[in-house]
């Protein structure tokens, strides 16, 4: 058996298709959702992130804002900077790239963020209305991993779906939306003890612990949902041999680049799940396209939120 790969990019395709429908409704209202996008420092690959990022704005036609402060900016001067995006009205998103510098509080920096601007989902506010089943901006890596469910017909409500990773960012809001989809929900961690058994029982699988091809087939019960949310570089040639062994065409990858993305599945799960997302090609491309959804969001809760106070003040 070899599992059906779960398309990425397709479903990206077709979320796209249908924001635009939207933002053409906003942009007859006058209203164009911006985005701001602040880049500390130059660490490689959050440039590569925010980039793909305010790419994804330029063709869909939203706005974009760049904001690059020197490594070497204090948590005030952050805040400042944060706090000046929050009174912009021409920006409905505001995303803050991490990690941040050593000396940057992240914690500080995240809570001063609009809890209507905060298009990662990561302020308090937000990850409370989520727990309380009443969600308006959710975290865009889990929200992709939902669309990338309901869009491929696999089924969630009264499934056993485990979760490798207990993250703010990825796992517990992975686990929260799963169990309002009416999942029964395990979520499984570093210190879990009898992982692969603990595994194997699950129908869906979301794997974020962000190791490299730790989920071994072992794992897998046999037709299981397998996500895989890691994205790992193999820079040693023994270990590209060793975890592409039967995938000659990414050893020959390898050897032209010196490395290799691999996500937190082994790919030869793909001999025993039902379904798979590949690394590249799975979750990636849903977590830039639920930011571009919960940008176009935002911006319509909070502008439309805007215009009604102003009618409300006229009378």
């Amino acid at each position: 058996m070899t599992a059906r790969i779960l398309n990425g990019n397709a479903i990206r395709d077709q979320i796209y298709t249908e924001l635009q429908t939207e933002i053409t409704a906003l942009g007859a209202r006058g209203i164009q959702p911006g985005l701001a996008a602040v880049l500390v420092g130059d660490n490689p690959a959050s440039k590569l992130y925010v980039n793909s990022k305010i790419a994804a704005c330029a063709k869909l036609g939203l706005a974009s804002f760049l904001i690059t402060p020197p490594a070497t900016i204090s948590t005030e001067e952050l805040l400042a900077i944060v706090a000046d995006l929050n009174r912009r009205d021409d920006v409905d998103g505001i995303l803050v790239q991490m990690p941040l510098p050593k000396q940057i509080d992240s914690k500080r920096i995240l809570d001063t963020v609009d809890p209507s601007k905060d298009v990662d989902g990561f302020h308090p506010e937000n990850v409370g209305r989520l727990v309380a089943g009443r969600p308006k901006l959710v975290a865009c890596t889990p929200a992709g991993v939902m669309e990338i469910l309901r869009r491929s017909g696999i089924p969630i409500e009264g499934a056993n779906a485990v979760v490798m990773g207990r993250s703010d960012i990825v796992g517990k809001p992975m686990a929260l939306l799963l169990l309002h989809a009416n999942a029964t929900v395990t979520i499984c961690h570093s210190k879990t003890r009898a992982l692969a058994e603990t595994v194997r029982r699950a129908d869906i699988v979301v794997a974020a612990m962000g190791r490299a091809a730790m989920v071994t087939p072992d794992y897998i019960r046999p037709g299981a949902t397998v996500i895989d949310v890691g994205q790992n570089v193999v820079n040693s040639a023994a270990d590209a041999e060793r975890i592409f062994a039967k995938f000659p065409e990414k050893i020959e990858a390898f050897r032209k680049k010196g490395s290799v993305l691999v996500g937190d599945v082994h790919p030869d799960v793909v001999e025993t799940a039902g379904a798979f997302t590949p690394v590249p090609g799975g979750v990636g491309p849903l977590t830039i396209a639920m930011l571009m959804s919960n940008t176009v969001r935002a911006a319509s809760l909070r502008r439309l939120h805007l215009a009604a106070e102003a009618a409300h003040a006229e009378r």
